[in-house]
């Protein structure tokens, strides 16, 4: 097993996935907190579109504005950004949206830049990846949401993804691309599994 390979097992084996109740927990405390509309943003970009943390750190408004500098339909990430050079294009949840208008005007800036930072540190530019860990970690341990870590939210988002991919005519492949995992092997593991689902699967067999 790699390198890359054993961080990824690793992540997962670690993070637990955010049940319903205890992302509306996360919400309403990012809201009491210094910067509301960025820490909604963290959650969300996490959570709704599967963001990794150097993801989240390296986003940039040029990534999620569409020509008329308004909220774009899709998160163009660039390969730059993303581990492994694993770019894809995430449509964007209608929550997470919401979030980044909400950011957007919080801004004290007449227009925003195509190369400026979505998410800002306290001194206004880009937070770095171990900062949005640390980020996760201080908040989890404050909510007593023990087993989760920054890789929560993604998991969270491909387990939610896969369970739902039949309604939308979708296959594990999509939630693949979405992911951006290079084998279908890797966003399997992500997956996690429901034991109230496998005792209605067994007793229809």
């Amino acid at each position: 097993m790699g390198s890359f390979q054993l961080e990824e097992f690793v992540l997962r084996k670690q993070a637990k996935t955010i049940s319903p109740g205890g992302l509306r927990k996360l919400l309403a405390a990012v809201r009491k907190g210094a910067y509301p509309e960025r820490d909604r943003v963290i959650v969300l970009l996490s959570v709704r579109a599967g963001l990794r943390a150097c993801e989240i750190a390296g986003l940039t408004w040029g990534m999620a504005l569409d020509p008329n500098s308004r909220i774009s339909s899709v998160l163009d990430i660039h390969s730059r950004i993303a581990k492994r050079g694993s770019g894809r294009r995430v449509p964007i949840h209608p929550q997470l949206r919401s979030a980044l208008c909400d950011l957007m005007r919080k801004s004290k800036t007449a227009s925003i830049a195509p190369d400026q930072p979505v998410i800002r540190s306290a001194r206004s530019g880009h937070m770095r990846a171990n900062s949005i860990v640390n980020w996760y970690v201080t908040t989890f341990k404050t909510l007593n949401l023990e087993g989760c870590s920054s890789h929560s939210g993604r998991r969270t988002f491909i387990t939610r993804a896969a369970r739902s991919a039949h309604r939308a005519g979708a296959s594990l492949r999509d939630v693949q691309i979405l992911a951006g995992h290079r084998s279908i092997e890797t966003t399997q593991g992500y997956i996690d599994g429901d034991t109230d689902a496998q005792r209605k699967l067994v007793k229809l067999l």
